[in-house]
């Protein structure tokens, strides 16, 4: 039997319109641009029967979570970023499905995530992808169309219409485009119409609300994802006759959480609130019923939170928002008796208030306390992968001495280890603590959940690792038992770039334990590339003006804890002559012309670049809002600037890649250039020095599409001639010349995706490649490792000088939509990704190019750079996942720690198959596996 101090009261409206406006940021509505664009609904703000409030939104800012969090109430997982792509059917209890479930109509037209969270759940609906971003005005007139004829219409109780044109126009043109205001005003005129159609049909028994929200807003570069005030500030508009008539000075609306609205609309729809809400009910909307129903209804909200609390805290009884709540239970239970009596007196209205406050205050310390706690770990998944993780490092640096060795050895013996009885026993304990944890864990469990199958063969792939560290072990302790011919280098015999490679590693692996440091990690690169120019400087001077009798350098940082040293020490540095006094005479076989000097002024012209591009984007968080010399040559007043800059850049490309290609992959690469500045061009970003006045704007697939062309021309040319290479005859000419063609395309295709103020990122990279490889490595002839450090430090500095940051924000989704008419989920994943970490990514496959271009090397640098290559990469991410575990709840795990680790998974992910690239085109592994 239900109490009549939790029976469901009655609704408050008849029909409800949700008008979900994507993107919309608050300043668009409370701002300037409200006042100039949205006249109507500024009017309905200022001077009619209306509640305004600004709705924070938590990150994730990204459309899935935040309807979630709209119709749930609760706050949805960091997680949900990627599931934002492919929305799987939302199984928590929410509004849509208390709704249907009480025989409301719900009809739905716009975002098609809804349809994938609430399947079967709208009587008629009308889904539009909203991954498209370069459509801005036919995915909000697929929603319009149908209003007209709905809005006539009796046979509905919920209407929902969610506009994506705002989102789009911010990703593409940003938050102070024109296209903003054209957008804001078709939307100011949509609700009046809806306004104006819900007044007209009114009845005298329940009043229809019109709610206008925002899922998320628009950083200052146009994205989200981040938490920014730009990105979780949005207007939430409550518009009814019942309320009463604004009077008086315009007021700063008060701030709300977003997850307020799924308790607010329950009340008022006389529906259960959903279970897992930690949402407050918005009592301003209720404020014009009598204060017994006020009351009735935050007791509802409140007995709602306070059982949501006895499910997630075990001593939630100490709970000082539990004990406010039971006070406030109390001194209702006191207004009731005197109400009962027929006391109506001004002692029952102030009890009332008092009690009002009550409850409003334990809401306010429930909610409080179970955002906090309502995040639920599946700490036994977690460990297990932790477990993997760090046996999988484990073994990367226990392998340093074979896999840096001159056959460049990395072969996991498992054969011992699976039949050894160790395997079995950790095999089968592991399998008894699975059990055991499974059958006692109260909460769901992902590892749990899996199939036996697949658990065991976790197991065995833990124990397998385990065996094989013990192994790797064992051998080292075996050899160090052994005579060594040579001794063992001394410290004196580190250089200045072995310290400074081990210094900088290790610091910026320490630096991610701190919220500051991953806000900020791009001033860590900065420091450390212009630390490394300045040791450079320091080697040039001492290679070109000290005696040459002794060169203590070219050690590589982790080859000198093993007792291997003597085996490969310096194995992969070009040898002169095969003389064993190359060592001593290249130095004097450096030209001492003009290619000397250019060469000291090398690590100077390219400080002198890196602190160019450190003005074109500012990055970060701190001073993300700076201006900066991108935004200057993105505002409409310069577009002839930016046009000129990007044709320039766009010939130095040009100039900068040709030089190695075939006259066939010329000619693509010049055809191909010439269509990225079409492209821009078409889609308005630049001008012809023939244009005048404004061109009509398209979305440029033609020329896109031209461009692609050339991009598959000329990387089919490339793996043409490695196929040559590999299968046919092994001609290092032919193979060097592919992998460059390759690289060629990838720079083609980088030119087409990025904006074009950061085409001068893609010259000074190619350009910075250029001048080291000539003028710095070659002659100081440092080995495959130091290198390999030396461009993953590049490429992580490149991230950042792109734009990126550690926020989802500086994702430009507009790029995987580059020459696509619709939405197509992988080609838009895969541009997005490359777009994004195009800058590791060039200089990884740059570090191929040179160690295969070198054919005085050793065949085993390849293997060399593709290994430690790997391991700058493993060791930040397994070091970062702990850290994350135990920072788990930490204030900034949401807004920053969670983003950086997504950066990181896609970053594992990318170096994998970068990896795999390395292997295959290593011919000292090629013909290992041939012997």
């Amino acid at each position: 039997m239900i109490s009549n101090w939790t029976r469901i009261p009655p609704p408050l409206f008849k029909k409800v319109v949700i008008v979900l406006i994507d993107a919309l940021r608050d300043d668009f509505v409370f701002g300037s641009k409200g006042e100039q664009f949205m006249p109507y609904t500024k009017q309905i703000i200022e001077k009619g029967t209306s509640y305004s409030f600004i709705a924070e939104a938590k990150p994730p800012t990204v459309t899935m979570p935040r309807i979630k969090a709209l119709m749930t109430g609760s706050i949805p997982g960091f997680i949900d970023v990627i599931v934002n792509l492919n929305s799987p059917a939302l199984l928590d209890d929410n509004l849509i499905w208390q709704a249907k479930t009480a025989g409301k109509r719900i009809i739905f037209y716009g975002d098609d995530t809804w349809v994938k969270l609430f399947p079967k759940h709208f009587v008629e609906y009308d889904g539009t992808t909203s991954f498209f971003v370069s459509d801005f005005t036919e995915v909000d007139d697929n929603v319009t169309r149908h209003l007209d004829r709905v809005l006539k219409r009796e046979d509905w109780d919920l209407l929902i219409l969610h506009y994506l044109g705002l989102d789009h126009i911010g990703h593409v043109t940003g938050p102070n485009s024109p296209l903003v205001g054209t957008k804001l005003r078709e939307m100011d005129n949509i609700l009046k119409k809806i306004h104006i159609s819900l007044l007209s049909k009114e009845e005298a028994s329940l009043p229809n609300l019109l709610v206008v929200c925002g899922d998320h807003g628009m950083s200052e570069t146009g994205s989200h994802g981040g938490s920014s005030a730009g990105e979780v500030h949005t207007p939430l508009l409550f518009i009814s006759s019942t309320f009463e008539k604004r009077s008086g000075p315009l007021t700063q609306p008060e701030l709300v959480q977003q997850t307020d609205l799924a308790s607010t609309l329950a009340v008022g729809l006389g529906l259960p609130i959903s279970r897992n809400s930690v949402g407050n009910l918005i009592l301003p909307v209720v404020g014009g019923r009598t204060m017994r129903e006020q009351l009735r209804f935050v007791h509802l909200n409140g007995f709602q939170l306070s059982r949501l609390l006895q499910e997630n805290t075990p001593a939630y009884e100490k709970d000082p928002g539990y004990e406010h709540f039971k006070i406030a239970e109390k001194s209702h239970a006191n207004w009731i008796k005197l109400y009962l009596e027929g006391n109506n007196s001004k002692i029952l209205l102030n009890l009332g208030k008092k009690v009002l406050k009550q409850y409003l205050e334990a809401l306010k310390t429930l909610s409080s306390s179970l955002s906090k706690q309502v995040a639920q770990y599946d700490m036994y998944s977690m460990m297990v992968g932790i477990v993997i993780i760090m046996e999988v490092l484990l073994l990367l640096l226990l392998s340093i001495p074979k896999a840096l060795s001159s056959r460049a050895e990395f072969e996991v013996p498992l054969s011992p280890p699976l039949f050894s009885l160790l395997f079995y026993l950790v095999c089968l304990m592991l399998c008894a603590v699975h059990v055991i944890v499974c059958t006692s864990a109260e909460s769901l469990c992902y590892f749990c959940s899996m199939s036996w199958f697949t658990a065991v063969g976790v197991m065995m792939l833990i124990s397998a690792l385990m065996c094989g560290i013990l192994s790797a072990i064992a051998k080292i302790f075996d050899n160090s038992r052994l005579p060594v011919k040579s001794p063992v280098l001394s410290s004196s015999s580190w250089s200045e770039i072995d310290v400074l490679i081990l210094a900088g590693t290790v610091g910026h692996v320490l630096s991610l334990g701190a919220s500051s440091f991953v806000e900020e990690e791009h001033q860590t690169w900065y420091f450390l590339i212009n630390t490394l120019c300045l040791v450079l400087s320091q080697e040039l001077c001492k290679n070109n003006f000290l005696p040459k009798e002794y060169d203590p350098q070219h050690s590589t940082t982790v080859k000198q804890n093993f007792g291997e040293v003597s085996e490969y020490k310096n194995i992969d540095i070009p040898a002169a002559d095969n003389s064993k006094l190359g060592k001593t005479t290249s130095s004097a076989e450096f030209s001492r012309g003009s290619e000397k000097w250019i060469s000291l002024a090398s690590p100077w012209i390219i400080l002198i670049c890196c602190r160019l591009l450190r003005s074109l984007n500012q990055t970060g968080v701190q001073w993300a809002h700076q201006p900066d010399f991108g935004h200057w040559l993105t505002s409409s007043e310069h577009k002839s600037e930016l046009s000129f800059l990007a044709a320039v850049s766009l010939l130095m490309i040009f100039f900068l890649v040709q030089r190695r290609c075939s006259l066939v992959s010329k000619i693509a690469m010049a055809l191909g250039l010439l269509g990225v500045y079409s492209y821009r061009a078409a889609i308005g970003n630049v001008i012809f020095p023939w244009q005048h006045g404004s061109k009509d704007v398209s979305k440029g697939i033609t020329e896109a599409r031209f461009v692609y062309v050339f991009v598959l021309g000329i990387v089919f040319s490339g793996t043409k001639d490695l196929l040559k290479s590999q299968v046919i005859s092994s001609d290092s000419g032919m193979k060097s010349t592919g992998l460059w063609e390759v690289y060629s395309g990838l720079v083609l295709l980088a030119a087409l995706l990025f904006r074009p103020h950061n085409l001068p990122v893609l010259v000074f990279c190619l350009l910075i490649q250029t001048m080291m490889t000539k003028y710095i490595w070659r002659p100081l002839k440092f080995d495959a490792a130091q290198i390999t450090v030396m461009h993953y430090w590049f490429g992580q500095a490149f991230f950042y000088f792109q734009g990126n940051s550690n926020g989802i924000a500086t994702v430009d989704v507009s790029a995987g939509f580059v020459g696509l008419e619709s939405y197509v989920e992988i080609p838009a994943i895969f541009l997005t990704a490359f777009a994004t970490y195009a800058g590791p990514l060039l200089w990884a496959i740059h570090l191929l190019c040179y160690l295969s271009s070198e054919v005085s090397r050793n065949s085993a640098a390849v293997g060399h750079g593709c290994f430690c290559y790997a391991l700058m990469r493993s060791l930040p991410v397994a070091v970062y996942i702990v850290l994350v575990t135990g920072l788990r709840y930490h204030l900034f795990i949401w807004s920053v720690f969670s983003p950086k680790l997504l950066y990181e998974g896609v970053h594992v992910f990318i170096t994998a198959a970068i990896c795999l690239f390395f292997t295959a085109m290593d011919h000292n592994h090629s013909h290992k596996v041939q012997d």
